[in-house]
């Protein structure tokens, strides 16, 4: 798995090895989500729009917006409200401003209700147009507001007595009075360009009038992120994290899972896979602690990064493949001698292999061994962290007996220094897997047509299994 890269079989597996504890970390994740939810109260945003007539530059609505939500206006909403508890700078973080297309401002307020969120909006609105009117000077300075009408006013006065006197020039039968008359009506019509260039260069004339189109409408429905939301992102979050934290660990695990791979590490020979059913849960011994309960509960007592233990055929078969091993040992013997069966302490998958094992060298009376006799075979458990073997007396060799995926090449180099150290030669690696068995039949009831099975005694020639 170190070197493998991520496919989708590991994804499935982890789901599938891990689903217990993969939904209960999801419903931690939710329940944080939840906390998260209740810390951060749900939000309400409402908002209004100003309409500002006329023509405006992108940059002269760049600071309209700005003026929006600036302080002058948002403490005089505040002051109007009148809540309880918020002044202006409370307020200033919960309004927004932007500009839409169609020179229009759309202010926006935040509450913690749909209702306040609605007043706020409407009343930062109503005091921005105040605030604008108040700075184009068309409310504040009354000389200022008067003039321009005072100057119309002696505009059409100008414009009556030019009509007058074009009266009184008479009805243009000489060269004179056809002449003033065409003064006066030059002068009637500079007048009226003049005035109409004023109005067009007086601001305060053509952008007047801001107008609040209508009350905030109002908000159904929260800010995101909602309760819900917050609930579902924590569950997702924490099932991520899960996932992604068993692929960085299954990334950096170094254990070895090959019989090979583990024989190298020792230093010698791989003399066969055996093959050891997997025993029911209920009768292991360690069940009845309660963090291996929590363990089996949330489904982590078994490792999800190593194949699923296949399906094995009988007894006999597996009885076969622990009788080659044997031969192959004791082919590799010289002269019978006794060993030590080296098994890892903690690794029950080797400890019950090498107890057969045992047994299958006593009880094997085959024609080739009756001359040269079975090696004494004794079973040790040394522990991995500090390994330590007996020094070499009446057993002259080791024999290492361990489960694949389970130890690193670092503790397997440490538990072969522990069998050069006590003059031990290690002469063989035996790799014990898991498997699961059939079912047996019913001992009353015989399948139709069944043969009678003959019982194996002896060595079984044949390949390596």
């Amino acid at each position: 798995m170190s070197e493998d890269t991520i496919r989708l079989v590991t994804i499935g597996r982890i789901l599938q090895r891990r689903r217990r504890l993969l939904a209960v970390l999801a419903v931690v994740g939710a329940l944080v989500g939840f906390g998260a939810s209740v810390l951060f109260p749900p939000r309400y945003t409402a908002s209004a729009s100003v309409l500002l007539p006329g023509q405006w530059e992108e940059r002269e609505l760049l600071t309209q917006v700005e003026i929006a939500a600036s302080s002058s206006v948002v403490d005089r909403a505040a002051a109007r409200l009148g809540w309880a508890g918020v002044s202006g700078s409370d307020l200033r973080g919960r309004v927004s401003a932007k500009a839409a297309d169609g020179n229009i401002i759309k202010i926006s307020g935040t509450a913690d209700t749909p209702e306040r969120a609605q007043q706020l909006s409407d009343r930062v609105a109503q005091q921005f147009v105040a605030f604008a009117a108040r700075v184009t000077g068309s409310t504040t300075d009354p000389e200022a507001a008067t003039g321009p009408e005072a100057l119309r006013q002696k505009v059409a006065e100008t414009n009556r007595r030019i009509t007058d006197l074009a009266n009184a020039a008479g009805p243009g039968r000489s060269v004179e009075s056809v002449q003033a008359r065409t003064a006066l009506e030059k002068l009637r019509t500079a007048l009226q360009e003049a005035m109409k260039r004023l109005d067009e260069a007086n601001p305060a004339a053509n952008r007047s009038g801001l107008v609040v189109m209508g009350p905030a409408p109002r908000p159904t429905g929260e800010e995101p992120p909602t309760r819900m939301q917050l609930i579902v992102a924590g569950a997702l979050l924490f099932f991520l994290l899960a996932v992604i934290g068993h692929l960085a660990a299954a990334r950096v695990n170094r254990r070895l899972r090959t019989g090979p791979e583990i024989a190298a590490a020792l230093g010698s020979t791989l003399l066969g896979t055996v093959d050891v059913p997997g025993e029911p849960r209920a009768h292991r011994a360690e069940d009845h602690d309660a963090r291996a309960r929590i363990r089996r509960l949330l489904g982590v007592d078994a490792r999800w990064d190593v194949p699923a233990p296949q399906r094995s055929g009988d007894e006999a078969g597996r009885r076969i493949r622990y009788r080659r091993v044997c031969a192959r040992l004791r082919d590799r013997l010289p002269a019978p001698r006794s060993l030590l069966v080296v098994v890892p302490d903690g690794d029950e998958i080797a400890r019950r292999a090498a107890g057969q094992l045992v047994a299958e060298a006593l009880n094997d009376p085959s024609p080739r061994s009756s001359g040269r006799g079975e090696p004494m075979l004794r079973v040790v458990e040394v522990s991995v962290a500090r390994p330590m073997l007996p020094d070499r007396g009446t057993e002259s060799g080791a024999l290492v007996v361990l489960s694949m995926g389970v130890w690193t090449a670092e503790e397997l180099a440490g538990i072969a220094e522990a069998c050069a150290d006590a003059r031990h030669e290690v002469v063989g690696t035996v790799v014990a897997g898991p498997v699961r068995t059939r079912p047996t039949r019913s001992a009353g009831r015989a399948p139709e047509n069944a043969s009678p099975s003959l019982a194996v005694r002896g060595h079984a020639a044949g390949g390596p299994v």
